[in-house]
């Protein structure tokens, strides 16, 4: 039985006797990377489609992009990656991107400005949930042909108008930025899906990995590219595990049956932090903590119960028990460390003025329902809301269910509230803005999209027109006080409440050097770990 198989078996064999701390320690080989984290998330691996945490984990491992971040130096912004330099024509809508040689896709097929033409247009074309991303330049299924095109080695992108020059790039360091095989991905073209069938649970990248499997719900596990440009990875494997349960993590971690846990609350943070052999690492993530309503329902439409709300969270209560050292409180939809990001925190848990309010929109008692992911801090943070809804009359009937069931009905609108996560997709203003507080078309007829405000049926109340002006502000300072300006407007209109910030703690083995898990702007990198 080879390592890996060991390995496997040790790690099936302890969760069947519950993991044991009295049974014998596993050891990952050295030449593998195992995590534990919960995974439930992943609904493809095919970059135009993906939009959900741990799959931006996988993708930004597998594909290259035009520009990128080096997880050694995240501080220094995007670097060339696929591209190895770009000019920008005079009125500033066009960008040629000149394609660095001798790059091979994992299939051994060489990378072409061909394929990055057919993977941003792909993008546009499928137009699925994260498209916007790139559609809000201007690109359209039917200007595609003119607007993105390769030529040579170069691929010109012409936008709709000027855009600050670092914007349109931060965006392409995006999911949806990924490069994929053209060859490959056309040949397993099915009905003229473009490969979004095959891409769903296989790669044709040219990143430091390769996807061996997907097992939704248990494991991803991806192989390393030898012939990746920036150098061959120290892991030759890296394997994913979805472990639900923060003990059981610790437990895994501590026995050895894996190397990185990341998600343990703080009481398995605080017992892990007195094992030998292991570290705890705390990052300032982009992640926010936030609750919405739903416009669409007749109560949580009023302005005086959108405001009561965020009178009923105990933001203090939460921050210092179960979420302590994990979550910090933070009241708007930039993070901490984004251009135009503001510490103002207006709201603190206070019934009364919660009751005053609700009073004076007429209401009386009511029921709603609240949709939650399956996972620990979150069912926990739904049911102290429940708690303190219910001082006010509120019955808040919580429904837990995958991350798929309840973000497919929360982008279907159907639910009466919402409680989860938004992580940004790139590191720019606008991309928090522009979809906390960014509707253009808020009838039922503009179809699911990756809109929050959308999804809550909010049109925005003005803060729409205000996001469109602030994304072409050229002047770094006046854009800065333009979402000071908007984020002060948002804490008082919208049907959102930002309650948190993420500190992501990771449990990893001392042994395992250089795990980066992208800060507040990209995703994690495995490449450059080493044991």
């Amino acid at each position: 039985m080879n390592s890996f198989n060991r390995l496997l078996s040790s790690v099936a064999l302890g969760l069947a006797v519950g993991l044991s701390p009295m049974s014998a320690a596993a050891e990952t080989p050295s030449n593998m990377l195992v995590i534990a984290n919960r995974i439930d998330d992943i609904t493809t691996i095919d970059p135009a489609q993906s939009f959900e945490f741990a799959g931006s984990d996988v993708l930004r491992n597998i594909y290259g992009k035009l520009v990128n971040f080096d997880p050694l130096n995240l501080d220094a912004g995007y670097q060339p990656d696929l591209a190895e330099s770009w000019t920008v024509s005079e009125d500033g809508r066009t960008i040629t991107f000149t394609i660095r040689e001798g790059i091979k896709f994992h299939s051994g097929n060489p990378v072409r400005a061909e394929d990055v033409e057919f993977s941003l247009r792909r993008v546009v074309t499928l137009n699925k949930t994260p498209s916007f991303i790139l559609t809000q330049f201007g690109f359209t299924a039917d200007n595609a042909g003119e607007t993105i095109v390769a030529e040579g080695n170069t691929l010109r992108i012409t936008t709709d108008k000027r855009y600050a020059t670092s914007f349109v790039l931060n965006c392409l360091t995006a999911t949806i930025g990924s490069i994929v095989d053209k060859e490959v991905v056309m040949a397993n073209e099915v009905d003229g899906d473009l490969g979004n069938s095959w891409l769903a649970t296989n790669s044709a990248g040219s990143g430091p990995y390769k996807l061996q499997s997907w097992k939704p719900n248990e494991s991803v596990t991806l192989t390393s590219n030898p012939d990746f440009h920036g150098g061959a990875p120290a892991m030759e494997r890296v394997i994913v595990r979805h472990v639900q349960e923060s003990a059981t993590q610790r437990l895994m971690l501590e026995r050895g049956d894996i190397d990185v846990a990341r998600n343990l609350n703080p009481e398995d943070i605080a017992g892990a932090r007195e094992a030998d052999g292991l570290v705890i690492d705390d990052e300032l993530r982009g992640r926010l903590m936030y609750i919405a309503v739903n416009q669409k329902h007749e109560i949580l439409s009023k302005p005086e119960v959108r405001e009561a709300i965020k009178y009923l969270v105990d933001y203090e209560g939460m921050q210092n028990s179960f979420l302590n050292g994990q979550y910090t409180i933070h009241q708007n939809f930039l993070p901490r460390t984004y251009l135009g990001a503001v510490d103002d925190n207006p709201f603190s848990l206070n019934i009364e003025k919660a009751k005053e309010l609700l009073a004076s929109a007429g209401v009386g008692p009511f029921e709603i329902e609240v949709g939650v992911r399956e996972a620990q801090e979150r069912i926990e943070i739904a049911q102290s809301l429940q708690n303190t809804f219910a001082q006010a009359d509120i019955t808040l009937n919580i429904t837990v269910g995958t991350a798929k069931a309840i973000l497919g009905r929360y982008r279907a609108r159907e639910l009466d509230m919402y409680m989860g996560a938004w992580g940004p997709d790139y590191p720019d203003p606008h991309t928090n803005a522009g979809t906390f507080a960014y509707n253009p078309d808020n009838s039922d007829e503009a179809g699911a999209t990756g809109l929050l405000a959308y999804r809550n049926a909010w049109d925005t109340a003005g803060l729409t027109d205000k996001v469109a002006d602030a994304v072409v502000e050229g002047d770094r300072e006046a854009r800065a006080a333009m979402y000071v300006a908007i984020q002060s407007e948002f804490r008082d209109k919208a049907p959102f409440a930002v309650m948190f910030q993420k500190i992501e703690q990771t449990g990893r083995s001392e042994a395992v050097k250089n795990l980066n898990l992208g800060g507040a702007i990209t995703a994690v990198s495995y490449w450059p770990v080493t044991k």
